[in-house]
């Protein structure tokens, strides 16, 4: 891999990780109930806190998977 295609590569993906910031930033603006929805798991403990999203973890692969399946039907 030449300097160049890895420079794209990582312009890329920092492009990717800038619109996920800003994605999720809108979200609590707009007080989506991301990482709050119901089936979400969230144990308080005396001293600590333990947090796993599960059920937004599936809805946004889901999302996720949706739009690949879209854009891939697209390129057809």
């Amino acid at each position: 891999m030449a300097m160049a295609d890895l420079g794209k590569a990582l312009l890329i993906l920092g492009s990717l990780i800038f619109l996920a910031g800003a994605l999720l930033l809108l979200a609590g603006k707009f007080h989506l109930p991301l990482g709050r929805l119901p089936g979400d798991i969230v144990y308080r403990g005396k001293n600590s806190v333990f947090y796993f999203p599960i059920v937004t973890c599936i809805l946004i692969s889901v999302v996720l998977s949706l739009i690949v399946w879209l854009f891939g039907r697209g390129q057809r």
